[in-house]
């Protein structure tokens, strides 16, 4: 050591060399750095997601975007309605009448003659019981022969046939009076018209033709996305969400969530079982109030409106997502799943 010291005297150049201060300011602010880098990394905690994209539905059909149809054939005489028609549940919709003006008319008298045609049946039906009881009557009493009274039965069971299809005819001619009868169309609940597919006023339509396109009102929202089957098993019913609406602003950190700006809460509450053609999964988000705010109201968030949402997994260090997402690793398990397994990990 002494000699080195010696030998170093004799630069006194070199001895006369110090660090510059900027350096010790740049080499303690990068060892800094680099500490508080790998902490970030080790004890910053990630809220691992999946995310997918789909739209604003319900879950109840009656609820949804549904045609008005045509229950008779006919000619349309008069609406009541225009697009984009507030209505109230039995409201006119529209008026249809039959090609025939009289054809009611013809019907209901075509009905009073079956319901004579019954009433004969019905009163031949009793004259034969009568005829059957007296042969019944006088075959035991010997007057008669078992022939008379056997013809007998038969002619209650040919009657009583009779009676079964006059009843039948009349419930037909009931049936197509009844048809006739609707022939204004009503608003199954309340709701909007958002289209009209049919003709103006003298348009023949058949039965069963789309007449509106009918919204109902009130409707209980629910989001349908669509995930990648390589993370479906890590979603279940129960898990939070965050909902990023369309057109609606917001800032978005899917690994904090609590920091995120503009999103809305969100649960799962189904996951589909099988694939859809293109291999994705459907998973429905309900509603759910987190930090006390509610999604926003329908007239800014309208049925069919996309959305994109983050299915919040488990929670890991910042360090393993960025490591994860560079090996293009699928997201951890749920601990209760990798328990019971075995296996820890996805990875």
């Amino acid at each position: 050591m002494a000699t080195i010291k010696e030998d170093m005297a004799h630069f006194t150049t070199l001895a006369s060399i110090k660090t510059p201060r900027v350096m010790r300011a740049v080499f303690f602010i990068l060892l800094a750095a680099i500490i508080i880098t790998i902490a970030f990394l080790i004890y910053v905690p990630w809220v691992q997601t999946t995310s997918g994209r789909g739209v604003v539905t319900t879950l109840s059909p009656n609820e949804r975007k549904q045609d008005i149809n045509a229950l008779v054939p006919g000619r349309i005489e008069e609406w009541f309605v225009r697009d984009g028609s507030t209505v109230k549940k039995g409201d006119p919709i529209v008026r249809i009448a039959d090609i025939d003006p009289n054809l009611l008319q013809r019907l209901q008298a075509e009905r009073g003659q079956m319901e004579l045609q019954l009433q004969a049946a019905q009163s031949a039906l009793a004259t034969a019981r009568i005829d059957e009881r007296r042969s019944r009557e006088l075959f035991e009493a010997g007057l008669a022969a078992r022939r008379d009274y056997e013809l007998a039965q038969i002619k209650v069971a040919e009657m009583e046939g009779q009676v079964a299809a006059a009843q039948a005819d009349l419930n037909r001619a009931d049936v197509n009076i009844a048809r006739q009868s609707e022939q204004i169309v009503r608003a199954p609940r309340d709701g909007f018209i958002q289209s009209l597919n049919a003709g103006d006023a003298a348009t023949y339509i058949n039965a069963g033709d789309v007449l509106a396109t009918f919204v109902p009102e009130g409707a209980e929202r629910v989001i349908e996305i669509f995930i990648d089957g390589r993370d479906v098993a890590l979603v279940r019913p129960g898990d939070p969400a965050r909902i990023q609406f369309e057109g609606w602003p917001a800032v978005q950190f899917s690994g904090w969530p609590s920091v995120a700006v503009g999103t809305f809460g969100g649960r799962v509450i189904s996951v589909d079982q099988s694939a859809q053609v293109n291999g994705r999964f459907r998973v429905l988000i309900a509603e759910e109030k987190m930090d006390g705010y509610s999604w926003p109201e329908e007239r800014y968030v309208r049925f069919g409106a996309a959305v994109q949402a983050w299915v919040l997994l488990e929670t890991v260090p910042v360090g393993y997502e960025i490591w994860r997402q560079l090996n293009n690793f699928p997201p951890e398990l749920p601990a209760a799943t990798s328990s019971g397994s075995g296996t820890g990990s996805a990875n």
